[in-house]
C-alpha cells in the first residue's frame, strides 16, 4: 500500500483520492493539480480513512471497490465521526447501474461519476461540489425554532443539543428552513442542493427527508410533504 503527498498550495483546496488502481488514481491527480488543488493518496480503503480523519480535507474522491475496506463502509464510518462527516465527497465506480448510484448517495455521497469518466469532468464535479459547500450565505448563525445552524462549522443543534447531520442533510434543511412558509418544490430544491434535477437525485432527496426527520424526531412535524410538489417547513413564532 502506498500513500502519496503532494507538496500544498496553501491557498487551494485540498483534495483526498481514495482510488486502488495506480493509473486512475494518478490520472485523477494530474487533472486536479493542473487546475491547482493540493492532493493527497491513499491505494487501500483503511489508510484513505485514516487519511480523512486525520487530515479532514476539503474534498474527497472516492472509489466503491477498494482493498481492506469499500467505499460504502468508509461512507459509513466517516457519517459516525465528527470529524469527517461533513467532508463532501464524489464517489467514483465502475458499478454503473441506477441502483448502485442511488445506493452511493444515499450512504451520503454528494455525487457520483463511473467509469469510465471524463478527466474534464471530473475536476469541473469537484468544482461544483466545492461551490456548492461555499455558497451558503455570509452570516454564521442561523436559527428556526428549536433548529439553530452554525454554518462556519456545519454543526446542527436541536433545542441546544448537537445532533450529527451530514452536510447534505444538513444544507437541505437550512434551505428549506430559510424559505419558511413557502413550498419548495423539488426541482429547486435539487438543484439547490445537489446542483442536479434528475431522476437518481430526485428519489435519494426522498430518503435524506426521511433521515432528517428520524434525526429531529418530534420536531419532524415541521417539514411538510406537499404532493406531487415538494416539501414546506412551517413558519414558527
Amino acid at each position: 500500500m502506498k500513500v502519496h503527498l503532494i507538496k500544498p498550495n496553501s491557498s487551494m483546496p485540498n483534495i483526498l483520492i481514495i482510488e486502488d488502481e495506480l493509473d486512475i488514481a494518478d490520472l485523477i491527480s494530474m487533472n486536479l493539480q493542473r487546475d491547482g488543488f493540493n492532493v493527497e493518496m491513499a491505494h487501500d480503503g483503511a489508510e484513505g480513512l485514516n487519511l480523512a480523519l486525520k487530515n479532514q480535507p476539503d474534498l474527497i474522491v472516492l472509489d466503491l471497490m477498494l482493498p481492506t475496506m469499500d467505499g460504502y463502509q468508509i461512507l459509513k464510518e466517516m457519517q459516525r465521526d465528527t470529524r469527517a462527516h461533513n467532508i463532501p465527497v464524489l464517489m467514483l465506480t465502475a458499478k454503473s447501474q441506477i441502483e448502485d448510484r442511488i445506493l452511493g448517495l444515499e450512504k451520503g455521497a454528494d455525487d457520483y461519476l463511473t467509469k469510465p469518466f471524463s478527466p474534464k469532468e471530473l475536476v469541473l464535479r469537484v468544482k461544483s461540489i466545492l461551490r456548492r459547500r461555499q455558497s451558503t450565505p455570509s452570516t454564521n448563525v442561523f436559527s428556526h425554532g428549536p433548529f439553530l445552524f452554525d454554518k462556519n462549522n456545519l454543526a446542527f443543534y436541536l433545542d441546544e443539543e448537537p445532533v450529527s447531520l451530514t452536510s447534505i442533510e444538513f444544507k437541505l434543511l437550512l434551505y428549506l428552513c430559510q424559505r419558511a412558509g413557502t413550498t419548495q418544490d423539488r426541482t429547486k430544491l435539487l438543484r439547490a442542493v445537489w446542483g442536479y434535477s434528475d431522476d437518481v437525485h430526485s428519489r435519494t432527496l426522498d430518503t435524506h427527508m426521511k433521515r432528517l426527520r428520524q434525526k429531529i424526531g418530534g420536531f419532524s412535524s415541521l417539514i411538510e410533504t406537499v404532493r406531487g410538489i415538494g416539501y414546506h417547513v412551517a413558519t414558527v413564532k
